[in-house]
C-alpha cells in the first residue's frame, strides 16, 4: 500500500470515529473554536477557496495542506466530493500530515 492510500485509508478512518468536519463553513467554523489540528485542501479546490481556508488557517495557527482531488476526498470519507476537509483529532493529523509531506518531498 502506497503513501496516498494511506492518508485516504486514515481519512476514512477519521471520519468513521467522527474527527472530521468537512466543507467549507464547517471546516471554518471548527479553525475558529480552535477544534482542527488539520486542514486538507483538494487540488482542485478554486482559488478564493483556497485562499479563503488558507488565511483562516495562518490567522490561527493551524496547517493547512493540498492533497489529491475533490473526488478522491469524498471517496476516502464514503461521501460525494469533498473540497475541504478538518481534522479534529491531534494524532490522526500529525500521522496525515507526516504522510503527505512524506509524498510531496
Amino acid at each position: 500500500m502506497n503513501q496516498t492510500d494511506q492518508v485516504l485509508n486514515l481519512l476514512g478512518l477519521a471520519m468513521r470515529a467522527r474527527k472530521i468536519a468537512t466543507g467549507e463553513e464547517l471546516v471554518i467554523s471548527e479553525i475558529r473554536r480552535k477544534h482542527a489540528k488539520l486542514v486538507i485542501i483538494s487540488n482542485d479546490a478554486s482559488e478564493n477557496t483556497k485562499k479563503t481556508i488558507m488565511n483562516k488557517c495562518n490567522s490561527y495557527g493551524v496547517p493547512c495542506v493540498e492533497f489529491e482531488s475533490r473526488y478522491m476526498l469524498g471517496y476516502a470519507i464514503g461521501k460525494a466530493e469533498r473540497v475541504s476537509i478538518a481534522i479534529l483529532d491531534g494524532g490522526f493529523a500529525k500521522k496525515m500530515q507526516t504522510l503527505i509531506h512524506e509524498l510531496k518531498g
